[in-house]
């Protein structure tokens, strides 16, 4: 097997504790399983603006697209909420999103068994729920042009943001979804908002068509966004792969992920098509930075997506996510998913238990 390039990129907050975590797991099959891995490290967000004055230096992007895949910690934080929004810590995230080409969000939402309880909703809602949320991650509401605020000539202030696709943008992610979903129970909803955005009306057109055309075996529906969000809470189980828009996406598979009871439990794939990047979906939690107790199961969950999508490495994948349901049939929990009966522990002896549990 040729090697295999890593880049990390801690980023900021429970970021950097988690990603030692992620480090733990890439030693773990280098020596136990003989896997060649080169892990690099560069910097990104708060902590690359601390030491580069930008969120997102031209060094980390020329390694991003060296690597073979790049597992990102988080980014952001309460210290850098005053700087001016070109600099601020996201900034650099949405950067190397776009710079490495990263259309695709996969963004699951599955129910660990151990975990039903852990849920907001009734566990006959969601026991069972295996949600595969597929984003467009480089267009639309959040790069479309003209954006900005402007100041008109009467003194008053106008913010504009431009909702933008065009066909071949819409064609990629369609059939990225439509290829996961082969793999899955191959039925898609796409979420779009075609009674009243032409964009989106746009949107539905080309979807169905690459369906009819490209992928008959696949069931297609269409949902409007309003009801997609109510539907996640009424029968989330009706859902197997939803694709939508980037902004649609960034606010259905937030909701989603607490259908599982902890934001902490997900990771989440942004693809290209030569480049990937993985992350847990959870943001960097200033609040408990630095005190060891962040859960970094996500992060543990990303390397294994990260075998299975970049690194041609299934079965290595599958050990890491049997090793993650032992640990919870352990009764082992952070404080994030902590319940009645289970033992409480931190973010290091996790990630530790999930080594043990690899043998």
């Amino acid at each position: 097997m040729s090697t295999k390039k890593v880049l990390l990129l801690p980023g900021d907050g429970i970021g950097q504790e988690i990603t030692e975590e992620a480090r733990k797991i890439l030693n773990w099959l280098t020596k136990s399983k003989g896997v060649a891995i080169e892990v690099e490290e560069a910097l990104i967000g708060g902590t690359a603006y601390d030491e580069t004055g930008t969120p997102l230096p031209d060094d980390t992007v020329t390694k991003g697209k060296a690597a073979d895949a790049v597992l990102l910690g988080a980014v952001g934080g309460t210290k850098w909420e005053s700087l001016d929004y070109s600099v601020r810590p996201e900034r650099g995230l949405l950067g190397i999103r776009k710079a490495l080409d990263l259309f695709c969000n996969l963004r699951p939402a599955q129910v660990f068994p151990q975990l039903a309880d852990a849920s907001t909703l009734k566990k006959e809602v969601v026991a069972g729920i295996d949600i595969m949320v597929v984003r467009e991650l480089s267009s639309g509401i959040y790069f479309g042009a003209p954006k900005g605020v402007e100041t008109l000539p009467d003194g008053r202030k106008k913010g504009v943001n431009t909702l933008v696709y065009t066909t071949d943008e819409i064609d990629r992610i369609a059939r990225a979804a439509f290829n996961v979903a082969m793999k899955r129970g191959k039925k898609v909803c796409s979420v779009d908002k075609a009674n009243v955005l032409e964009c989106t009306e746009l949107w539905r057109d080309v979807v169905t068509e690459i369906q009819g055309k490209d992928y008959p075996e696949i069931e297609l529906s269409h949902m409007y966004v309003d009801n997609a969000a109510m539907q996640l809470i009424r029968w989330p189980k009706q859902f197997d792969v939803i694709v939508t828009t980037n902004m649609f996406g960034d606010i259905l598979s937030d909701e989603a992920s607490m259908l599982t009871g902890s934001i902490g439990m997900l990771p989440s794939a942004s693809l290209g098509d030569e480049n990937a990047l993985y992350e847990p979906i959870h943001g960097s939690a200033p609040d408990i930075a630095g005190k060891g107790v962040a859960n970094p199961l996500a992060m543990i969950l990303s390397v294994s997506m990260m075998l299975r999508y970049s690194l041609g490495m299934a079965s290595e994948a599958d050990a890491i996510d049997a090793a993650v349901n032992t640990v919870l049939d352990q009764g082992l929990r952070t404080q994030d998913i902590m319940q009645d009966g289970m033992k409480q522990v931190g973010t290091a002896e996790m990630g530790d238990a999930v080594l043990a549990a690899l043998g």
